[in-house]
């Protein structure tokens, strides 16, 4: 939007009533917490979904009166644009902002923050709960406004659906005593009634059939050979992929129903190889498997459970030399992993309730929103990286590390075993140079945890001393300015004079390893330029573009 289509809606904006629900004005006038921004957030996605709105608008620098009064919350373009990045971490399908519009204006500066409506059917949540506003107060969105929400779109569980057609001579009798078998060791004092039960009732006491109906979600887990046809167009298959260290694919093998059989032999693919590791530089490594057999598992059923099979895609298990990818197609509803994490509740949306329940009852799934929280506290309890999620392109993938990255990050877990798992997860990205936000940022470095610049941070000084990796500490953080500068003197006094390359030369290989190779020849040129504008030490007796470089 141009200068004046901005200023237009602003004075629009401006002459609508206080009790105005899906506009909200706010002075900011230097920082707002994020938690308050987050929950403003959904409650203006909410309303402006229940008022029918193209858009919410929640706008910075006009107060209560609707008087400009000017803002400097986040000054910085590059603090406004990671604002996206931060707010859809915690927001249902990662919902954000549609636009971030910044106007000087002669009263002063104010930002407005253009918000999508809730989607139809979807409520919007920050961190976990539903917000809305009565009037100019923000609280929690009420149970009728959410059901208003939910109702306007009605999703059948596609899981549940009977195929017409199908039987239960269509059902793998060998599956079906597999799955009693389960049952029964999920519910222990049914054992005798199990054993009194034909089939057909089994079958509905496990909710995988409905009265007798063969539903999609008895096909899928206990179907013949052949029996996806009932599908039709849907696809149930699993695909596992076996590629080498170049990512060229040697072997490959097809699934079907029923999974409930088929995944074990999937699991007996993977090569589960010892995996050794000296923690503390002792003469006595730690034995460990590559991976542990239950997130193997739980990743794998997280993926059937949770598969969007109306878009007829596959699910993918793919191994590598040193970790596992396990990707279904389909958004991931709870709307980022921190929901899932943070919450440590069951959420309340599933893509296949009635599989996922047969699951539970199949002791396929160990609890219903449980089992995420729980990989990543077994892989935190292992010392391996943790695992990691890609939730775009309408999939999720998540991938499982067989090899520890970061010895000093996994030293860190051992001798600092009172970490709670959000620290733990914060940790993990620096210790794989995924970037995390500012707020993050500032937790870790109060907690004496990281350090440098952000986003150029690394393992602070203590923990690399605890845990005897005092020589790669010094390789991430480098030296002050002052020891390059002497270097740099200390070659020109003996050779007479250094060009640019030479500078290059002596100094990039001691830069700290936490810089790119761009970042570092930047660093030399502030330091040459600090010490001929500044430290008056140095001048260039060459050109600009071939500089010569003598003492003064």
């Amino acid at each position: 939007m141009t200068h004046d289509e901005l200023k237009r809606i602003l004075d629009e904006l401006r002459t609508l009533s206080s009790e105005t629900e899906w506009v909200e004005f706010k002075e900011a006038k230097r920082n707002i917490d994020s938690d308050d921004l987050g929950e403003y957030f959904s409650a203006l996605c909410n309303e402006a979904n229940l008022k029918n709105k193209s858009c919410g608008w929640l706008v910075f620098g006009v107060d209560d009166q609707h008087k400009i009064v000017g803002t400097q919350y986040r000054p910085r373009k590059a603090e406004l644009d990671s604002l996206k990045y931060e707010i859809a971490g915690h927001t249902t399908s990662r919902i954000t902002f549609t636009d971030i519009f910044e106007l000087e204006l002669s009263e002063g500066r104010v930002l407005m923050f253009q918000i999508p409506p809730a989607p139809k059917g979807l409520p919007v949540a920050w961190k976990g709960h539903f917000y809305g506003r009565d009037g100019e107060s923000i609280g929690a969105l009420n149970m009728q406004e959410i059901e208003q929400i939910r109702n306007q779109v009605k999703h059948p569980d596609w899981s549940a659906q009977i195929c017409e057609d199908a039987t239960i001579d269509d059902l793998d009798e060998e599956a079906i005593i597999k799955a009693r078998a389960e049952y029964k060791r999920k519910n222990p004092d049914k054992v005798e009634d199990v054993d009194g039960w034909d089939n057909g009732t089994f079958l509905n006491k496990a909710k995988l059939t409905k009265q007798g109906g063969i539903t999609r979600t008895a096909v899928i887990l206990l179907g013949k050979d052949g029996s996806e046809r009932f599908l039709s167009p849907s696809v149930a298959q699993i695909t596992w992929i076996l590629r080498d260290k170049d990512n060229i694919e040697k072997d490959y093998t097809h699934f079907g129903p029923p999974f409930l059989l088929n995944v074990e032999k999937l699991f007996a693919k993977i090569r589960n190889l010892n995996y050794r590791y000296l923690p503390d530089n002792t003469l006595f490594p730690i034995e460990i498997t590559q991976y542990d057999s239950w997130v193997i598992r739980e990743a794998l059923h997280n993926c059937i459970a949770h598969q969007d099979y109306e878009l007829k895609g596959r699910i993918n298990v793919v191994e590598k030399p040193d970790e596992l990818i396990f990707a279904n197609v389909g958004s991931f509803i709870p709307g980022s992993l921190e929901n899932v994490i943070q919450q440590d509740s069951p959420p309340e949306i599933y893509r296949n309730p009635f599989l996922a329940n047969a699951m539970v009852n199949l002791n396929m799934i160990d609890t219903i929103g449980g089992g995420i929280k729980k990989m990543f506290q077994t892989q935190k309890n292992r010392f391996f990286p943790l695992p990691d999620y890609d939730l775009s392109e309408d999939k999720v993938s998540v991938k499982i590390s067989g090899k520890i990255l970061n010895e000093n990050y996994t030293r860190l877990l051992i001798h600092k075993t009172d970490l709670n798992l959000s620290t733990v997860i914060l940790l993990d990205k620096v210790q794989k140079g995924i970037q995390i936000n500012q707020e993050e940022h500032r937790y870790l470095r109060k907690k004496k945890l990281t350090e440098g610049r952000y986003p150029s941070i690394y393992v602070a000084a203590r923990v690399a001393s605890v845990t005897g990796e005092k020589a790669k500490y010094i390789k991430y953080r480098g030296f002050d300015d002052e020891h390059y500068k002497k270097m740099i003197i200390a070659f020109i006094k003996k050779y007479g004079s250094a060009s640019r390359q030479e500078v290059d030369d002596l100094l990039i290989k001691m830069l700290p390893d936490i810089l790119n190779e761009k970042q570092k020849r930047a660093k030399i040129h502030n330091l040459l330029c600090k010490m001929s504008k500044e430290d008056n030490t140095i001048k260039n007796s060459g050109s600009r573009r071939y500089p010569k470089w003598n003492l003064i």
